[in-house]
């Protein structure tokens, strides 16, 4: 019992506690039950002491300003596509001033041509002699710190995770809620959470590309493959099975990445006969959100490209495992969501057909656009 107080004292919290006063889908609780404390402390006080040593303790606000005017913002925490989007969902929040982005390679391809962020680096040389009133950092890593140090050295920051680490989170609402926290609460509860969703840039070049293509004027579009076999849905052929029985004029465009092109060519190939297109990896990742765009509905499980849906309002029949729909989605995004604790190769094809069915009752009004 001493022990967790004094580890209380010194700021452990930080790592599992929300630093707003509004509350989200969190697996804080759950985090906690599991007593992994020793390796979190550790990781808490590495990063404590880092920020310490290399003088930044002193530069660390916890408000944006209006006199902050031109921002670096530094994402290099999230590992995948998917996570980049959700955790600069909030970029909408500074309109108005000048936001540059460092983030990597990878990553950076989003965010061409973005609606905010004025310029995006992935290179330390390509700087050159940039100057900003404020650094927002996505967290407080020691390497996140070291960039900063590289880039402005001397500039305040504010952190959007922070020191938080560890427990699961809905990212979206996290970054929502972490930016109106640092502009000073701007916007309520509610307003908020309505509001709150990925975003995405699309260039006039790619959505051209795309228009060449001449795509069906209705289709609904299939993520095929993924990342990780507990969420890769291997059961698409079934679902597709179902759909054509039902209509047969329906046209379906398959995408994904390359992780999926085998997958994707077994389904086309069993289905040639049929209205089945396979666009997997043929596009861009941004080529594929304008393809998105442009469906009436999206059939995905959680990842990138259902985060790039959300971004461009397309309504979605999404499957997940192990973090729960509320952990993964807002109230802004028109959803018709499946979860299973361990795989959603244990979600039935009937109860995917079930979605279907209501999507297809409501689905002009979620996206009267399309």
């Amino acid at each position: 019992m001493k022990w967790r107080i004094g580890v209380k004292m010194l700021g452990f919290e930080k790592t599992y506690t929300l630093p707003f006063k509004f509350d989200i889908p969190n697996y804080a609780k759950e985090f906690l039950e599991k007593k992994t404390f020793i390796k979190s402390w550790i990781k808490f006080i590495k990063r404590y002491l880092y920020i310490h040593l290399r003088g930044q303790n002193s530069l660390e606000i916890y408000n944006i300003l209006p006199e902050h005017k031109e921002i670096l913002w530094i994402n290099i925490s999230a590992p995948s596509l998917g996570d980049s989007l959700t955790d600069l969902s909030s970029r909408s929040m500074l309109n108005g001033r000048k936001v540059d982005l460092f983030t990597d390679k990878k990553n950076s391809v989003l965010y061409e041509d973005d609606f905010l962020f004025s310029k995006v680096f992935n290179d330390f040389k390509k700087l050159g002699e940039c100057r900003y009133d404020l650094v927002v950092l996505d967290s407080y890593s020691t390497r996140s710190i070291d960039i900063k140090l590289k880039i402005a050295q001397l500039t305040p920051f504010v952190g959007m995770f922070g020191y938080y680490n560890g427990p699961e989170v809905n990212r979206v609402l996290f970054s929502f809620h972490q930016m109106n926290n640092l502009l000073g609460y701007v916007k309520n509860e509610n307003e908020l959470n309505k509001i709150a969703r990925t975003s995405i840039s699309i260039s006039s070049a790619d959505q051209k590309l795309i228009q060449k293509t001449k795509l069906p004027s209705s289709f609904i579009a299939i993520v095929i493959g993924g990342e990780w076999n507990y969420r890769t849905y291997n059961k698409w052929d079934c679902v597709i099975e179902k759909l054509i029985s039902k209509d047969n004029s329906i046209n379906i465009i398959l995408i994904g990445s390359d992780n999926a092109k085998d997958s994707a060519k077994a389904i086309f190939d069993k289905f040639s006969n049929h209205n089945v297109i396979n666009y997997v990896a043929k596009f861009t990742f941004k080529q594929t959100t304008e393809i998105i765009n442009q469906a009436k509905l999206l059939f995905c499980c959680d990842g990138g490209l259902m985060h790039s849906a959300n971004a461009v309002k397309t309504p979605i029949i999404s499957l997940f495992a192990r973090l729960d729909v509320h952990m993964q989605l807002t109230e802004s995004i028109c959803a018709f969501p499946l979860f299973d604790k361990k795989d959603v190769n244990n979600i039935l094809v009937e109860d995917i057909l079930q979605k279907y069915n209501e999507a297809s009752k409501i689905v002009d009004s979620c996206h009267p656009t399309k």
